[in-house]
């Protein structure tokens, strides 16, 4: 037996038609690629979105099709995330920080079928232009004042091409587990691989950032969006605040500290998500800037995610700013939502020390997101915070394989693995021992780089840390540690073991510690720890010979 219940198909498009109908005039705001704020609001975007998917029916798209973007968040980037998608078309954001031949990669292998870009990009797409089969039309996202003088073929005016358009359109219904949008992994070992979302996993997916539980995004929220819509369709927050009508704020290219803190200021944010980098950057520009009127902001909360968020930049955020901090564990191949870190009922009244300690996990499960912790052989793990196993997930928004790469992803049951090492505790609160390829066997032992950089990070002197596996004739590897002091501090190997000591276990301790000015990163903000073995590999340690 049935219920006898409507049965509508999930699709993107009902999120923009809701925004519209119940929203209209909620701002949106966003810096431009070429300087000024542009303002809208939910019903132009709307309207905005049916002649980007009238214009896409001009250059031959149609469904299935993907059409790849070069372009920050900003409004009209925010219009293709639904005319595209809407159309029927597939959503693929390429994420500009690769390299040019990664992007080569990315498009071809996707076979986008035009490519739209912002003009910061010009130069990028015409260096590419020649070795991208696929691609037929190129669209630059500007006006005909801004048109970028280069050489590509088929190269069109966005705003020309939009306004050119009827804004009535309808929405075609189709089977709500079709492709909607592509992304790709940061590719830090071998070529990126494509994950491939659905309506029904991006809709499903957004109810669950509404949740008070994950982020609780409401018609009362003002979203300035920082962390990038080519990062996992930026955490699947522009679908999140379409469905419940929030004010969204969009940094456009510049997401320096003067740029957010100006945004945040006179759009009365009270909610922002970035990586934690980002958050760096921001509170370098406040301590230069000492004479800033913190008061005047009204956020209050910030989402970190992507790596972990120091303990320090946690403390900052709440005791300086009153902002909390919702962190979460997460990537490309889970939408990104996987755990997300809220205290219960009877965490509020533990000591400050306490909590602290059960806020630096990366989170919890929220529904939607099954989770276990498996040994070599896939068996189940106990949740008792110290069993430590690969971290599996599975769920409606996870991914069940790859595009276009044969081969099984999922486990017997049906479980994705994740490449994490973890435990969980008996609450659910899973902690990330470290990458399966990063984890330090020292011993027998298993020594969490993860752990190692938190706890370095706490060191007043010390910006940004990575801890890598050094070959060691009697332990197999010991870690070494490998720091960017902050900008007028030079701190000595000593002072910082010496202040390890009193934060990790004694033979967690690195055998050493080097000084470097800068980390290679991924285009997604991770630590390269690929780079770091090559570079620091043969690294010498303290009383082992050389070999």
């Amino acid at each position: 037996m049935f219920g006898l219940m409507q049965d509508h198909p999930l699709l993107i498009s009902s999120l923009i038609e809701h925004a519209a109908t119940f929203h209209p005039e909620t701002e949106i705001v966003s810096r431009t690629v070429e300087g000024p704020i542009h303002r809208s609001n939910y019903r132009e975007l709307r309207d905005r979105s049916k002649q980007v998917a009238n214009a896409l029916a001009t250059l031959d798209v149609g469904m299935h099709d993907r059409v790849g973007t070069l372009a920050w968040n900003t409004c009209r980037h925010y219009e293709l995330y639904f005319g595209v998608s809407g159309s029927g078309a597939v959503l693929h954001t390429v994420n500009p920080r690769l390299f040019p031949e990664q992007i080569e990669y990315i498009i071809n292998h996707a076979e986008d079928k035009v490519l739209f870009f912002d003009i910061s990009f010009a130069g990028l797409v015409q260096e590419l232009a020649s070795k991208l089969r696929s691609v037929t039309h190129y669209i630059a996202m500007t006006d005909p004042a801004h048109m970028p003088d280069i050489d590509v073929p088929n190269l069109l005016c966005y705003e020309e091409l939009v306004q050119a358009q009827s804004d009535r359109f309808t929405w075609p219904e189709f089977d709500e587990r079709t492709a909607s949008s592509l992304c790709y992994t940061s590719g830090t070992t071998g070529n990126p691989k494509g994950v491939l979302y659905s309506h029904r996993s991006t809709v499903i997916h957004s109810l669950m950032e509404l949740a008070p539980d994950t982020f609780g995004v409401s018609s009362r929220s003002t979203m300035l969006l920082v962390v990038p819509m080519f990062h996992a369709n930026a955490w699947g927050m522009p679908y999140a605040a379409a469905m419940a009508g929030a004010k969204m704020v969009l940094p456009g290219p510049r997401l320096d500290g003067e740029n957010l803190f100006g945004l945040m200021r006179d759009e009365g944010v009270n909610f922002s998500q970035a990586v934690p980098t980002v958050w760096l950057m921001f509170f370098q520009y406040l301590d230069a800037n000492p004479d800033l009127d913190v008061r005047s902001l009204k956020l209050e909360g910030v989402g970190i995610g992507g790596a972990a968020p120091p303990r320090s930049m946690i403390e900052r955020f709440e005791n300086d700013l009153g902002v909390e901090v919702v962190q979460g564990w997460g990537m490309t191949e889970t939408s990104p939502i996987g755990v997300i870190n809220r205290l219960l009922p009877k965490h509020m009244d533990l000591p400050e020390e306490e909590r602290m300690r059960i806020k630096m996990k990366p989170g919890r499960g929220v529904w939607g997101v099954e989770i276990k912790i498996a040994d070599e052989n896939g068996e189940p793990l106990p949740w008792d915070g110290k069993t430590s196993g690969h971290l599996m997930v599975k769920g409606p928004w996870i991914a069940s394989g790859y595009f276009r790469k044969d081969g099984d992803v999922l486990d017997a049951d049906g479980f994705f693995p994740t490449g994490d090492i973890a435990t969980v505790d008996a609450d659910g609160y899973v902690t990330l021992v470290d990458r399966a390829k990063d984890v330090i066997k020292s011993g027998g032992e298993w020594i969490s780089s993860v752990d190692l950089e938190n706890a370095a990070m706490g060191h007043p002197a010390v910006a940004e840390a990575a801890v890598i596996g050094v070959a060691h004739p009697t332990w197999q590897e010991r870690p070494l540690l490998i720091v960017v002091p902050r900008e007028g501090q030079q701190p000595t190997r000593e002072e910082i073991l010496d202040y390890l000591k009193r934060n990790v276990a004694k033979w967690w301790l690195p055998e050493d510690v080097v000084f470097v000015d800068e980390l290679p990163h991924t285009a997604t903000g991770k630590i390269q720890k690929v780079k770091l073995r090559e570079q620091f590999g043969d690294h010498t340690l303290p009383g082992v010979q050389s070999r």
